[in-house]
């Protein structure tokens, strides 16, 4: 239900392996050079630490290998002084929280609150067993009636599947996160911060960023090929909503978990700098028309693994003011 249909074959053949060795070389080398063009910047960058991800783990209701920790914004979602963990819904994500507990310890020496929300069971209650993922246009019907291959069985989601705008927060309800989980989050971060459903025309949905991402004060970047239903809420805000230009990535460049539209998963560093795809030269003009300077870095490599700028990395502190943009 999360992977698209043309590597179906690539999983029914590897799946439970390592990724292919000469791509993970490539990729590694890609996201050291990120980290590094971060650091000249002016970034903190801290690093999660290394875990034989091929380890089989069982619990009461299911067994499993691990997958990796490449993405921090899938499972740390910081909210204020807090970082929250998710509680995931894929069972190879289960123990993903392992990598970055010595620095989650860290910033709670140093005061931050550390919250981990419920986690779930993973029993195979929590996934529509009957779930149409062969059809598409099945899926697009559920998924219309915000229904996803989870059910409602127990709380779960993916932090990226959320997107803060100061006070409030945007979350869909995906393949992986459910309202359960997101009802969770509303609770625990009420009155403080709003929690706000919007919704995608897309049947295959699984965070966030690379739909729907705000990149500044009153901006926002939509994908054209998922249009959000709840558009006007921002438009009404007064937020400028950005179409962001075709991806240039290649037909046979592999995507094993994603789509091309990781070309608009960029990282702000601030409101006038934004990290972005070397190779994607139209939406760096995009971000030059609107006076926001690009500093380009290629991570195609690691974009085969599952994401973009803003995936690969999780600010835990910005400076700035808290401010509210919806009243």
């Amino acid at each position: 239900a999360n992977t698209y249909e043309k590597y179906w074959g690539f999983y029914q053949k590897f799946g439970g392996q390592s990724f292919p060795k000469d791509h993970l070389k490539k990729a590694i080398a890609e996201i050291e050079e990120m980290c590094n063009i971060l650091k000249r910047e002016g970034v903190i960058v801290k690093r999660p630490d290394p875990i034989d991800w091929s380890v089989k783990y069982k619990t009461p209701d299911f067994e499993s290998t691990g997958m990796y920790a490449a993405m921090p914004r899938d499972i740390l979602l910081v909210v204020g002084n807090e970082i929250i963990e998710a509680p995931m819904a894929w069972r190879a994500r289960f123990f993903e929280y392992r990598a970055y507990r010595r620095i989650i310890k860290d910033y709670f020496s140093c005061g931050a609150k550390w919250t981990t929300a419920p986690k779930p069971t993973m029993a195979d209650e929590l996934y529509d067993q009957d779930y149409p993922v062969c059809s598409v246009e099945d899926r697009h019907k559920l998924a219309a009636q915000g229904k996803f291959v989870t059910t409602e069985f127990e709380p779960c989601f993916d932090a990226a599947d959320f997107i803060r705008a100061g006070r409030d927060i945007f979350v869909q309800r995906s393949q992986v996160t459910n309202y359960m989980g997101i009802e969770w989050m509303r609770r625990h971060l009420a009155p403080d911060y709003k929690v706000h459903i919007i919704s995608f025309k897309d049947p295959n949905p699984m965070h966030i960023d690379a739909t729907f991402n705000i990149i500044g004060p009153d901006l926002v970047l939509s994908n054209p090929d998922r249009p959000c239903h709840q558009i006007e809420l921002f438009k009404k805000a007064g937020w400028t909503v950005i179409r962001p230009p075709v991806p240039l990535i290649p037909d046979d460049h592999p995507l094993w978990m994603s789509s091309k539209w990781l070309s608009m998963n960029v990282l702000m560093l601030d409101e006038k700098r934004v990290m972005v795809d070397a190779n994607e030269t139209s939406i760096q003009k995009m971000f030059e028309n609107l006076g926001i300077s690009t500093i380009k870095v290629n991570i195609r490599h690691a974009n085969s693994l599952g994401g973009g700028f803003h995936c690969w990395t999780c600010d835990i502190r910005r400076r700035g003011t808290l401010q509210s943009y919806f009243d």
